[in-house]
C-alpha cells in the first residue's frame, strides 16, 4: 500500500480503478482454483490488498480530492458502500454455503467485479487527470502548497497523530478479535454480546453520515481532537458493565467514534496537506493504521496470557485514546499558533 497508493497521484481513477479491480477478480478466481495450503498466505493477501486495501484507498483519495467545498460529504457517502457490503455480504454469503459450493461462490464474486468493470468505466468516462484536478481546484494545504509524502514525514504534527492513527484500528479489531473472551469474563452468553453488533453497525453508519455535514461546516481542526473521546468512554463502559444491556451506550460510543474514523482522516490529510500528493500521503497513514490492526488483537492476547485481565486493559485502553487525542489537540494547536494554518 504504501509504495502502490501512490499510484493515485500518477493515474486516472478509470485506469488504476479498472486494473484493481481485474486484480480482485484474479484474486476470487485465484481463492476459488487454489488446491495449495502453502499459498493461502499469498491468495488472502491479494484479497485484502486489492479490495480492502486499494479499492477503499482509491476510492476515499478520489472523494478527497475532486470536492472541496463538500469533501466531508462526498467521503461519508463513498464510504457507505464498504459499510453496507460490510454488513450484508458476510451473512449472505454464509447463507449461500449452506446451498453452493463455496468454490462456486468466489467465482460468483470474481463475476461480481467483473460486472463493476464496465460500469466504473461508464461512470468515469470524462474524468481528469490527478494532476489536472489539482491545478484546478487548488486545495492547497498548510503554507499554501501541496505537501510532499517526504514533507509530512518531517514534520512535527503528523508524528504526534500516530498514535490517534494506530490506537482505532488496534483496539477496535482487538475488541472484536478478543468477543468470545470477552463474554467469558463477563458470564455472557456470546449470542447476548453478538445481538448488539447491529447497534454498532448503525451507529457507525449514521455517524459516518453526519461526520460529512460537521467536517464540511467546522473543518477537521476542530473534530479530529475529540473524535476519539468516544473510544475511550466505549472501553470504560465495557469495563464497568455488569449485564449485557449495561454494554449498549458502549456499542454506541465504539460505533460514533468507528464511523467518524472513515471519514475524518482522509478530509484531514487533504486539509493541512493539499490534495496533488494525498494518494502518497494517505497510502503512509493506511500503512500505519493496518500496522495498528495487527499490533492491537496481539498485545490483548499477550497481555490475557500475562494475567492482565480485559476489564483491566480496558481502562487502560481508555488513557491512550485520551492521550492520543491530546496529543492531536497540541499538533493542531502548535500548527495554528505557527501561522501556517491550511489555506
Amino acid at each position: 500500500m504504501v509504495w502502490a497508493g501512490g499510484l493515485t497521484d500518477v493515474f486516472r481513477v478509470r485506469v488504476i480503478g479498472a486494473v484493481t479491480l481485474l486484480l480482485l477478480m484474479a484474486s476470487c478466481l485465484f481463492m476459488a482454483w487454489n488446491v495449495s495450503a502453502a499459498l493461502l498466505p499469498v491468495v488472502i493477501f491479494a484479497l485484502r490488498f486489492s479490495g480492502q486495501g486499494m479499492m477503499s484507498h482509491i476510492g476515499t483519495v478520489a472523494m478527497a480530492r475532486w470536492f472541496v467545498g463538500a469533501r466531508g460529504k462526498a467521503l461519508s457517502v463513498a464510504s457507505l458502500g464498504f459499510s453496507l457490503a460490510e454488513a450484508s455480504l458476510p451473512v449472505i454469503f454464509v447463507a449461500l454455503m449452506a446451498i453452493f459450493d463455496w468454490r462456486l461462490l468466489w467465482v460468483v464474486a470474481a463475476g461480481g467485479a467483473l460486472v463493476l468493470l464496465p460500469i466504473l468505466l461508464r461512470l468515469l468516462r470524462l474524468e481528469r487527470t490527478p494532476s489536472a484536478v489539482a491545478a484546478e481546484t487548488e486545495a492547497f494545504g498548510l503554507e499554501g502548497r501541496h505537501w510532499r509524502r517526504n514533507e509530512v514525514l518531517r514534520h512535527r504534527m503528523f508524528w504526534l497523530l500516530i498514535p490517534a492513527l494506530l490506537a482505532p484500528p488496534a483496539f477496535n479489531t482487538a475488541f472484536f478479535f478478543q468477543q468470545v473472551q470477552f463474554a467469558e469474563v463477563k458470564d455472557w452468553a456470546h449470542l447476548e454480546l453478538v445481538a448488539f453488533f447491529p447497534i454498532y453497525t448503525l451507529s457507525a453508519v449514521s455517524a459516518m453520515v453526519v461526520s460529512g455535514l460537521l467536517i464540511d461546516r467546522f473543518g477537521t481542526a476542530r473534530i479530529m481532537p475529540v473524535y476519539q473521546l468516544p473510544f475511550a468512554v466505549a472501553f470504560i463502559i465495557f469495563s464497568f458493565a455488569q449485564t449485557p444491556l449495561q454494554a449498549l451506550p458502549a456499542f454506541v460510543c465504539l460505533g460514533v467514534s468507528t464511523g467518524v474514523n472513515a471519514t475524518l482522516p482522509a478530509a484531514f490529510w487533504a486539509e493541512f496537506y493539499g490534495t496533488r500528493y494525498i494518494g502518497s500521503i494517505k497510502a503512509m497513514a493506511s500503512a500505519i493504521m493496518v500496522l495498528g490492526s495487527a499490533i492491537g488483537p496481539g498485545v490483548t492476547g499477550y497481555l490475557i496470557t500475562a494475567g492482565i485481565g480485559l476489564e483491566t486493559q480496558m481502562l487502560g485502553i481508555s488513557l491512550v485514546f485520551v492521550i492520543a487525542s491530546a496529543l492531536v489537540a497540541i499538533g493542531i494547536a502548535s500548527v495554528m499558533r505557527s501561522g501556517t494554518a491550511a489555506a
